[in-house]
């Protein structure tokens, strides 16, 4: 090998394997960033019955949950979801919690909103809880499409990642299961090696979806 070709290979070598790391980090950082969509335009519930606020998902990052009419059986679940996630997470602008609820379960719900107020110091102002029918309740959650089911009281442990355009996000490759649609909540193990890193990622996502915009706005 040549002097000339040995020192064009050097050169080649130099120009070209910046690029290359820049190119191969960058896709990784991409791919890292974009939660998976599992189910796309799940259904709003802002003309839901008894949602007298009219909470939307829309524009917003929702932890959704359906509660049902078990709700007696759901207060280690909320402060799981409340020390885990929405302590967490709570300061993110359009970040919400959702839960629907069977509306004969107020006063029950009433108790569980005061436990979380005065017995651990909880701020409710981005916890929503809709009271409805159990038919309602079925047609959201029948929305989500996912491989899941709701008990005899219609509820369930597991919640629910919604973003901004009304898309079910979760996991397509999870080790544990293959497709992630939902977190157990009555898994602090769960709540903290997965959900904790998907509502990350999500709220990362649309905070550089913001900082592109402002850029693009202030040029």
């Amino acid at each position: 090998m040549t002097k000339n070709l040995k020192k064009y290979l050097i050169l080649g070598f130099l120009f070209f394997f910046p690029i290359f790391v820049y190119v191969f980090l960058s896709t990784g950082i991409n791919n890292f960033a974009k939660l998976p969509v599992l189910t796309y335009g799940v259904n709003d519930i802002v003309d839901l019955e008894g949602n007298q606020s009219r909470v939307s998902l829309k524009d917003n990052i929702s932890i959704v949950g359906f509660w049902g009419g078990d709700i007696e059986n759901k207060k280690s679940e909320a402060l799981n979801l409340n020390q885990k996630i929405y302590k967490r997470f709570y300061e993110f602008q359009d970040f919400q919690f959702v839960f629907l609820y069977n509306v004969e379960e107020s006063k029950t719900i009433e108790d569980l909103k005061l436990e979380l107020i005065s017995g651990v110091g909880t701020d409710l102002k981005k916890w929503n809880f809709i009271p409805t029918s159990q038919s309602s309740i079925n047609d959201i959650f029948n929305s989500f499409k996912t491989n899941l089911e709701l008990d005899q009281n219609f509820s369930t442990p597991y919640v629910f990642i919604v973003d901004r355009d009304l898309n079910l996000r979760g996991r397509d490759d999870d080790e544990d299961t293959g497709m992630l649609f939902g977190f157990n909540s009555q898994s602090v193990a769960e709540i903290n090696n997965k959900m904790v890193d998907d509502v990350k990622i999500i709220l990362a996502e649309y905070r550089l979806a913001l900082k592109k915009n402002d850029s693009l706005f202030n040029e």
